[in-house]
């Protein structure tokens, strides 16, 4: 996957509200293709581009591309905001997806692990079915520098199930 430059980065000093997350930021490659699987789904592998900006607001803008290893097709997209509680180690990410998927995600972050689980779900009327009910998604920082994602997911069909892991490197 061509690696994109993240389009709303404007050099700003970091908000005091988000720096312990500045280890996020920037952009991001998966190192090689992540892993998704799920019931039922058939096994995939996927490429995956992260991009994370601020722009002196409290806030983290994000943007993530996921594509086909193989074909290179556009799998799946997401974009949101980052958001601290002030004063604690909580954070959201407030999430719009290409499915339709809109998700206000709620967690912890702990050292350079952001633990994420779901808080809110909606979508449009008309979703394919199965439909998402619960997410719960890890980021960690590696001692090599590596950024590691592990996603999970329940459907209305399937319980909580790991669907998606993949380690990412930091593009210069």
């Amino acid at each position: 996957m061509a690696s994109l430059v993240c389009p709303f980065y404007q050099p700003a000093k970091l908000d005091k509200a988000v720096s312990s997350l500045d280890w996020l930021l920037g952009n991001w490659e998966s190192v090689e293709p992540g892993k998704g699987s799920f019931p039922s789904l058939k096994d995939f592998r996927y490429t995956e581009d992260l991009h994370f900006a601020q722009m002196g607001q409290p806030i983290i803008n994000f943007m993530f591309n996921a594509s086909d290893a193989e074909t290179k097709k556009i799998l799946h997209r997401e974009c949101g905001f980052i958001r601290m509680q002030t004063g604690t180690n909580r954070v959201a990410f407030i999430i719009a997806q290409n499915s339709g998927l809109v998700e206000v995600e709620e967690g912890e972050l702990v050292g350079k692990k952001l633990s994420l689980h779901t808080q809110a779900l909606a979508r449009p009327s008309f979703a394919k079915e199965p439909h998402v009910k619960e997410v719960s998604r890890v980021f960690q920082l590696q001692p090599d520098g590596k950024l590691e994602q592990t996603l999970s997911m329940s459907t209305d069909k399937q319980p909580m199930t790991q669907h998606l892991h993949v380690t990412y490197s930091r593009l210069a």
